[in-house]
């Protein structure tokens, strides 16, 4: 059978960014029986002792509580499981002195759902045939935002400032704000912080100009917390949300141990969440109640902010320090590589400034070693302009043991100064 696909139906056929690759390193991994590979590509967060055992006990209460029924044996309410909510709110308005009510706040199948909504409700063409665009303000950033619209060409994404380190071998992306525009042509504003590949946590300074910016036009902002505090709170720098009229804060709690149940929560206006509701209601109804009754006894408890912080967090930035020691160790000092600041997320990001060859041609010549990595060409979704920094980067898991992170740093300084001296040769 081949049925005739429609424009939509094409676009969602293809994998995207990430996911693409991702096929390769599984066919890669398959092919290569009986040749051990180090994996220093997965998103995948490590399932940690203690993290599984808080999943463990918290499902255990509500297999022992009355609720049970109610929670697994009937639908919910589209716009979340109640008690999550309660829960978020309470622990939100607590911790951040916020005012939030339930109707401030929305529980999804995960971000990456939110994100789609939020995409095609306020990007792409209005009803009176006027494009919205989704603008990315800092790139690179999240592979995924490539494949949350439905009109691709709604999505535009800007060129960052690069500070650059020369000696110390480091640098940090920055939004460009000389060249960043929010306009009546804007529909929504998107970004994590902290960002998936890089690392990079945007200052509070840069959150609220890019939030004022918006406002003026009346644009929601959409900031991307999969990796900020209070849970996972995986920021290795100190970094506060930012909340605001038109922001809709947007957390995950994949990275927090529970990728497997596709738990999202937005908070925002009550008129963004009605829309995003909206949306969702006539998608998929509503997220696994069993995860948000899980998720409920966590976050109530205190416990999984209290793990985030003890377990989680240290646990990353701890594989980040392995990367950057043995690089630091192997990488020749007159070769041009430069290691993004470890400001947060479950990533390095290394940048390698007139690479004599692509990212991808790289990642093939990683394979033959045995390692493998990210292309970093894939986190530039809607950045439409010709620049050579696309194809120089890579990004490297942390999810690997610290011995396998160390010989995957060493095989790859040796791969780097290969290359390099093809050229000066």
């Amino acid at each position: 059978m081949n049925p005739a696909l429609t424009q939509f139906g094409d676009r969602m056929s293809h994998l995207t960014g990430v996911r693409a690759i991702m096929k390769d390193i599984k066919e890669t991994l398959q092919a290569g029986a009986g040749q051990e590979f180090i994996n220093l590509s997965p998103g995948n967060p490590v399932i940690l002792p203690e993290v599984e055992q808080l999943w463990r006990d918290c499902t255990k209460e509500l297999l022992d509580s009355s609720e049970y029924g109610k929670v697994v044996c009937r639908y919910g309410d589209s716009q979340g499981y109640e008690p999550l909510i309660e829960a978020v709110a309470t622990d939100f308005n607590r911790r951040y002195g916020l005012n939030l009510t339930n109707r401030n706040i929305l529980i999804t199948p995960g971000s990456q759902s939110l994100y789609f909504y939020a995409a095609n409700a306020f990007g792409g063409y209005t009803t009176t045939g006027e494009l919205k665009q989704i603008v990315l303000p800092l790139s690179p950033d999240y592979t995924g935002y490539g494949g949350v619209t439905l009109v691709p060409q709604a999505l535009l994404a800007y060129k960052p400032k690069l500070d650059i380190d020369a000696t110390a071998h480091r640098f940090k992306y920055r939004p460009d704000f000389s060249q960043l525009e929010v306009n009546e042509s804007t529909g929504c504003v998107l970004f994590s912080r902290p960002c998936n590949p890089t690392g990079n946590v945007l200052t509070d300074e840069e959150v609220r100009k890019i939030a004022d910016l918006a406002a003026s036009y009346d644009v929601p902002v959409l900031i991307d917390s999969a990796y900020g505090p209070p849970f996972p709170a995986l920021n290795f720098t100190e970094m506060t949300p930012i909340f605001g009229d038109n922001i809709v804060h947007c957390m995950s709690l994949s990275k927090a141990g529970l990728p497997g149940e596709r738990i999202g929560i937005a908070i925002g206006s009550e008129s963004a969440i009605e829309v995003l509701e909206s949306f969702q209601t006539n998608m998929c109804i509503h997220s696994s109640r069993y995860g948000q009754a899980i998720a409920t006894r966590a976050i109530a408890s205190g416990m999984l902010a209290n793990i985030s912080e003890t377990v989680i967090r240290p646990y990353y930035q701890k594989k980040f320090d392995v990367v950057e020691n043995t690089l630091e160790q192997a990488m020749p000092k007159d070769l041009p590589w430069f290691l993004h600041r470890g400001e947060g997320a479950i990533f390095a990001w290394l940048w390698l400034e007139n690479l004599p060859m692509t990212d991808w041609e790289l990642y093939q010549h990683l394979k033959k070693v045995g390692v493998i990595v990210v292309p970093g060409s894939s986190f530039f979704p809607g950045l439409r302009e010709d620049w050579q920094h696309k194809s120089e980067c890579i990004r490297i898991s942390l999810t690997a043991t610290d011995e396998d992170i160390q010989i995957g740093m060493q095989r790859l300084a040796k791969v780097v100064q290969e290359v390099y001296s093809v050229v000066s040769a």
